[in-house]
Order: structure tokens, then sequence, then C-alpha cells
């Protein structure tokens, strides 16, 4: 077998913050050494006088079991006989100041159930994994140009055993049902809140305290390569999101891992994060580098994932976000950004694309930090993705309004496309979104029961429209109308009532039309692939634009009314002479709506009308999103008016004609 034991080229990489698969040689490796089967644990603790391991091998007592110092820098390690794979054990600890500190393993690769805090021997070798078709055509499709709509879960609470029970899904169950579901609602892909070990629920894997360990509440590692493995199996990508930002202070993480500040900046001020009684990782430390980017590889080597977000880039940015005036502290040019984060975040993201080219790599950046997904060799931070949480914000702002009110506010359906190629976006609406007391995305909407879905029908579809990647979080897809409750599993008995069930298969239907119209995809961050019609209707809160494909003939035409008044003889201007068809309508009677259509062909005049030289007059039904395409085979000459020859051939249906499937 392989050798385990770090080598002096290994230490070299791992102290100069360049090695990126260190957890190959830190960490409990199950091993064979001079004809004994057993385990190498091997160990980073600079400032130890002495390390232990102890566990149900040696009956918790680790006199027989002291490490051997690699180095002079603090590298540890030692092979145990006795230890086979499944056993719990921990590092014990000696300081320089006489304390004994009882430790997990920083690089252990699966962990007692909680409350437990103990590591356990894990061997990640062996799993047969059956997703070459899937890897094969990620190396050869770049994500830009493809349709990318995200289904956000917390798997603790997107479905129990029972509505109020403590016993969770095991990753082979969610494998089972929970993939099934997002590949029939037509995502493209799953991303999952913080997987790494956490001692505590309510953090939402948010604060953790095993980077490397697969959080052991859905069962173990090689079952949640089941997960990953059949999600790839279906069709569906998985993201997982990622906190190199902070980690918790319980007593058994990387606190103070040796006696003193190891993994955390030594000035408290910078370490400390109040607001979420947490420590900020030192970013300029070597070992630390090799210890995050090596986590983020390891996922991705290991599981297969084909991206992360990382989350909170802006607190890591800059020092003192969130903090009070007393922590406060400057770099060393006098600013409040951190110079470290902002290398580690480079080096991050070149690491990750000279090993995966065409990974995910996305920033929940809540700043207008620039060129967050511009590569590093031209000065930006090398993310291909970036959150807009801009729009987010100005949309849900927006959307709680009064319709009566909306008119006064219509930028902030508008400001977006001033930025919205600047970055390679994600429009996320996200689990922050309906936490907290923020209320659920149906119950911020104004208005009547009626009005609220059609309100959450139109937002969605605007969304669609939107340029930019979709993400929406669980229980959105068919309008959870209470809040995320993070210890109770979603509502879905809320499906056995009309309204919510045809939100449900709206959202569904909604996908599948996303996907299957390239213009809403493949410009996604390049000007070209947008043009308004009319951003200016604010006195009616209606907008129209056009979302452009690569073929002239896949463009659509998005008009979406923000008021619940009808309009049955609104006038836009089209860019092409010849006949047009309503193809998606969130009105329709099938989706909740009150089947207001475009049910005939639409024939354009030669009539100029925002500025364009031929215009329809179609019918706006209330709070609703319709999207429009002229017809294929039709010609394709701007100059010519009046009714063209008209090949019906491959029309589509108006979608308010599709009548909901009976039970």
């Amino acid at each position: 077998m392989k050798s385990t034991v770090p080598s002096s080229e290994d230490l070299f990489l791992f102290h100069e913050g360049s090695l990126y698969q260190s957890y190959k040689l830190l960490g409990a490796h199950v091993n064979k050494e001079e004809g004994s089967e057993g385990v190498r644990f091997s160990l980073w603790a600079p400032h130890a006088q002495e390390v232990r391991v102890i566990g149900d091998f040696n009956e918790w007592t680790g006199h027989k079991h002291i490490m051997k110092p690699l180095s002079t820098l603090g590298v540890w390690t030692l092979f145990i006989p006795e230890a086979r794979e499944y056993d719990y054990y921990k590092y014990e600890i000696h300081t320089r100041d006489d304390r004994i500190l009882l430790k997990a393993d920083p690089y252990a690769f699966y962990s007692e159930l909680r409350p437990g805090t103990a590591s356990r021997v894990y061997d990640l070798e062996g799993y047969e994994w059956q997703d070459q078709a899937w890897q094969k055509l990620q190396a050869e499709t770049t994500s830009y140009n493809q349709p990318l709509s995200i289904y956000e879960v917390h798997l603790g609470t997107w479905k129990k055993e029972e509505r109020y029970s403590d016993v969770l899904y095991s990753y082979r169950q969610l494998a089972d049902e929970l993939v099934d579901y997002v590949a029939d609602m037509g995502y493209t892909h799953i991303e999952l809140m913080p997987l790494a070990e956490h001692p505590f629920d309510r953090s939402w894997g948010y604060q953790a305290t095993g980077y490397y360990s697969v959080t052991s509440r859905h069962g173990t590692p090689k079952d949640f390569m089941y997960f990953v493995d059949r999600c790839h199996q279906r069709g569906i990508g998985v993201i997982m999101d990622w906190v190199p930002g902070h980690f918790c202070k319980d007593d058994h993480g990387l606190r103070q891992f040796d006696g003193t500040p190891m993994y955390e900046y030594q000035d408290l001020r910078k370490a400390d994060k109040p607001e979420w009684g947490t420590l900020t990782f030192d970013f300029g430390r070597p070992e630390v580098i090799s210890f995050l980017i090596s986590n983020a590889v390891f996922w991705m080597d290991v599981f297969h994932i084909d991206g992360i977000r990382v989350d909170a880039v802006a607190s890591m940015i800059y020092m003192n976000l969130g903090k009070p005036p007393e922590l406060a502290v400057k770099n060393e040019f006098g600013g409040e950004d951190n110079p470290e984060a902002i290398a580690l975040l480079k080096k991050l993201n070149q690491v990750i694309f000279s090993l995966y080219p065409n990974a995910l790599m996305m920033a929940e950046d809540s700043t207008d930090w620039p060129m967050v997904t511009a590569p590093v060799h031209a000065g930006g931070l090398g993310f291909n993705y970036k959150w807009n949480m801009g729009w987010m914000n100005d949309m849900l702002r927006y959307m709680k309004l009064d319709p009566l009110e909306r008119s006064w506010h219509h930028k902030l359906i508008t400001f977006s496309f001033m930025y919205t190629f600047s970055e390679n976006y994600i429009l996320p609406l996200s689990h922050d979104e309906v936490v907290h007391g923020k209320r659920s995305l149906l119950h911020k909407m104004p208005g009547d029961y009626w009005q609220k879905f059609a309100n959450l029908r139109a937002f969605y579809g605007y969304m669609m429209a939107h340029p930019g990647k979709k993400l929406l979080f669980m229980g959105g897809e068919y309008g959870q109308f209470d809040e995320w409750k993070d210890l109770e599993e979603l509502d879905w008995f809320l499906l056995d009532y009309e309204m919510h069930s045809s939100m449900h298969h709206y959202v569904k239907e909604l996908n599948a039309f996303y996907r299957n119209e390239p213009a809403l995809w493949q410009y996604d961050h390049q000007p070209e692939g947008f043009e308004w019609i009319n951003p200016h209707d604010e006195s009616q809160s209606v907008v129209a634009f056009i979302r452009k494909g690569k073929q002239r003939e896949d463009d659509l035409i998005l008009v979406c009314n923000f008021t619940p008044v009808m309009h049955p003889d609104y006038r836009i201007g089209v860019p092409g002479a010849g006949v047009y068809q309503e193809v998606f309508n969130s009105d329709s009677a099938g989706y909740g709506g009150s089947g207001v259509c475009n049910a005939d062909k639409l024939i354009t005049e030669k009539r100029e009308w925002h500025q364009l030289p031929n215009s329809l007059s179609i019918v706006v039904p209330p709070l609703a999103a319709v999207f429009f395409k002229r017809i294929e085979g039709m010609p394709f000459d701007d100059d010519e008016g009046g009714t063209p020859e008209c090949a019906t051939k491959n029309v589509l249906p108006c979608s308010l004609q599709v009548e909901k499937e009976e039970d």
C-alpha cells in the first residue's frame, strides 16, 4: 500500500502553503506497514510538548501511543497496529504550560454522532463509482452557456421519518427520494447546506469542527458517496456550501488546538467574530492555507462534488465586518480589507480550476467588491459565479410592496440591469430569506390569498427571464406558507391544497420551459443576450424585454405585469415582423391563475413602437409573467411589415390551454 508517512518534500510544501492534497498524509489512514495492518496517525501541532493518540484500541489511555515529531515545525506521526476502521479516537495534547487537551482530528474522515465529539477511523477507498458518463460530460461542457437551475436543500429538514421526529433521513434514503424529486422537478443542480461535521444542529453546518468529515447525522462517508453518485446518474450536479471564513469555538475543535492560536489569528481582534461567536482562520499562515485549499480539493476529489459555494466572502475580505469598534483593525496599508484572505481566495480558485477546469466556484458576496468573477491573471478573485445579492434585496423589497405603491419604486426591478453583466451572476432566493422572522416567500407577497400566489408566480417568471443562473430554497417550489422551521420537515401536507399543488405544478413547468429555451441561458453573462423593449412603464408597473439566443428563432419576449390590473390592448414594439405566439403564461388556470391569455396567433403591424419598427397588441394578464416567441419558419426581415407568409409547423401550444392533471 502507498506510504502515508509525510515525506520531507510533503512537509516542505505543507509548511509553504502549497500541499493541496494534505488529507492524503495528515489524519488517520488505514494501512499496512512492515507486514502489520493498522492505522497511521499524523497531526500538525507545532507548539505541543507531547501528543498521544487515545481511543478504543488503548482503552483511552495514551501512554503506549506517544506520537513522534517528524520535524521541528510540528508534524507528529505514529503507526498503531492495534487500531482498526471505525475505531473512535482523539488526540491527547500536552501543552507547554502543562495542560492536557483532548482534541478531535482536524483531518478526520468520519466523526462520532453528535453529541459525541470523537473522531472515527474510516477508509475512504473502495467505493465503486458509477458516474463515469456524468464526469465525461462535465469535462466537455462549460456551464456559462447552459441552463443552471439550483434547488437549495437542508438535508435535515427536507423530509424526516416523522414530521416532528428527531430521526433524520439517511444519505441513502435521500439518494432514493430527494434525487428523484429534484430530477422530476426539472432542476439541474442541488445545493447542499454545509455537511462538514458540526456540533450544533441549529448552526445548519455553518459552524464546523470537522472540515474533512461529512456529518455522521445521515450516515457514513460512503453513504454520502452513494448520494452524489445517484445524483450524477440522474443528471443532477451537486454543489456544497463551504465555510472557510470561520470555525466554532467548541473545546474539541480547532480553537487553540495545541494550547496556542494555530488555525485562528493570534491577534484576538482579527480572530474574533462576535456576531457569530466564531473565530476567523489565519489566512496568512501557510499550514492553514494548505488545510483550507486541500479541503476544497478533498470534496471534489473524494466525493465528486461538482462545485462549492463559498460562504460569507464579504466577512473574509473585510476584517471589521459586523464587529464592534473596539475590535476594529487596519491592514498594513491602513485599509479594512484583508490582503491575506484575498490572496487565499485567488489561490483557491487557481488551484481548483487547474485540477477541475469546469468546476462551479460560487462566491456568496454581499459587497460591491469588483471583479469577483474575473480571472486572477486579470486582477479578479477568480470565481466563476457570484450570488447577486443586490438583485435579491431589490426584488424582495419590491415584491413586498402593495401593487398600488410599486409605480413609485419601479427602479427596484430595473436597476439590476445596470450591472447584471459586470459579473457572472446567480439569482438566489436562498434559506437566508425565509428564516429569523423574515417570513416565507409566499407570505412576503401582498394582497389576498389569490394575489399572494399570483405575485409569487409572476416573481418566479421574472426571475427565470432575468439574466443569470437561478437558485430556489426548498419549500419555495410549492409556496410554503410558514418560514423555514429548522427542526421540522417541510410542510408537505400543503400539496393537498389546490393552490399549493398548482404552484408546485407551475414551478415544475417553469423549470422545463427554462431548460428548453436556449434564449434564457445561452447569453446569461453577455449583453448581446438582452434587449429592453420598455423599461419605463412605471405608471402601470409593466416591463418588457427580449432574451436572445444564438439562433434568432430562439429569441423570447417577456412581458411582466406587477399589478392586479389586466390590460386587454397593450402594445409592445417587436424587433421583427411576423406571427408571434404566447408560449408560457404564469396566469394559466392550470397554475392557479385567472386564465387570461393570448390564445390566438399574434400578427405584427407595421407601426413603430418603443423605437422598434413593428409592434403587437397583446392581452396582459394581472400579476403575470408572459413569454412570446416569433413562430419558427417565419421570415426574419425586420424591414418588412404586414402579414408575412406563415409556416405553422412546430407552433407551441398556449400554456394557458394546458389543463392541470387530475389526481
